[in-house]
């Protein structure tokens, strides 16, 4: 065996190395389906008219508006959110490279951790959150508070950095709980524990 070889076997078979591998590249997938959901079952939600026991109507208008622009579901979701201004060209761009690191550990995963995960797919993993967040915020903020009437007339005094969407939350809570600190890994069922109790 070669000294490449020896090299990526111990760097494999290293439990410190390893795990904390395995868990990144779990909360990768994991964070990019949150992702994908947002981008298209937030717009197939607002094109529902509503549910019976079949599952939801959609209008017509979601087949024109949003299917007609790109085969895939996905891609022609994010084309509707671009004509929206919900996201921009640079965000389509990042879109493209989180896949594709998605893609490499859902199909490669052995040959990933063997080799090593990619130096850059920690801006990959910042760059999801980021535009993960800004989508939920402008539904948040285009959809959700103006029809919500607690609401009214203080539309102006709403702080987008203090909107903080439920899907981001779960992701930290995630992160906290399988990277995090023994405290912050605990942190969330001993607060949920003592709201039970409280309760």
């Amino acid at each position: 065996m070669d000294n490449q070889s020896k090299s990526k076997w111990e760097h494999f078979l290293d439990p410190e190395v390893l795990r904390p591998n395995l868990i990144f590249a779990s909360i990768y997938i994991a964070a990019f389906e949150i992702l994908q959901n947002s981008i298209v079952e937030r717009i197939k939600d607002f094109y529902t008219i509503e549910f019976n026991e079949n599952g939801s109507i959609i209008m017509p208008e979601y087949q024109e508006d949003v299917l007609s622009k790109d085969k895939s579901h996905t891609y022609a979701s994010l084309k509707w959110l671009k004509e929206n201004s919900a996201i921009d060209d640079e965000d389509f761009e990042k879109f493209e490279k989180i896949k594709d690191y998605r893609n490499l550990l859902a199909h490669e995963i052995s040959r990933m951790l063997m080799d090593g995960l990619p130096p850059d797919i920690g801006d990959r993993f910042k760059d999801m959150i980021s535009l993960l967040d800004k989508i939920e915020k402008w539904w948040i903020i285009n959809f959700e508070i103006p029809i919500n009437p607690d609401f009214d007339g203080k539309h102006d005094e709403i702080n987008e950095s203090e909107i903080f969407p439920g899907p981001i939350l779960i992701l930290k809570i995630m992160i906290d709980v399988a990277l995090g600190s023994e405290e912050e890994a605990n942190f969330y069922i001993n607060e949920y524990k003592k709201s039970l109790r409280s309760s």
